[in-house]
């Protein structure tokens, strides 16, 4: 985990910071509101990264934001085990992953939103349906 507090950044900048980290390889980017010292607001910036991806990540947050230093912490992380499984729909197809454990499962993101921009219904729209396709297919297993 990577973190850096930040006071001094326009906050077009953080979409731009998130983008980039994302791109390079963050497994996940949070942008956490917060109260610095002399009650300055502020945003904490958590990168979540593989340990091979650290000294990358952490010099591309120097290099895209306004904070002087990154912290460093290993943390264990667990994963539920997944599978895909592909769900047709009134928009077109669509990627489900499926959390194997609990049997929870939601479209791709990329895709279903690919599929909103395309057709012009709203994500959410799209959403439902992929859900509903899905719980249509596992009936029919």
């Amino acid at each position: 985990m990577l973190t850096a507090n930040i006071d001094d950044m326009p906050g077009e900048a953080f979409g731009y910071l998130l983008e980039r980290l994302m791109g390079a390889g963050a497994l996940d980017v949070s942008l956490l509101p917060m109260t610095m010292k002399k009650s300055r607001p502020g945003v904490m910036v958590q990168v979540v990264s593989r340990v091979e991806d650290e000294e990358r990540l952490g010099q591309l947050l120097l290099a895209e934001s306004s904070t002087l230093g990154v912290r460093l912490a290993r943390m264990r992380r667990m994963v539920q085990e997944r599978e895909f499984v592909t769900v047709q729909t009134p928009y077109g197809q669509v990627l489900m992953k499926i959390a194997k454990g609990t049997g929870r499962a939601c479209p791709e993101y990329e895709q279903a939103a690919a599929l909103a921009r395309r057709s012009g219904a709203p994500y959410l729209a799209v959403y439902e349906a992929a859900m509903q396709a899905y719980h249509e297919t596992k009936k029919e297993d």
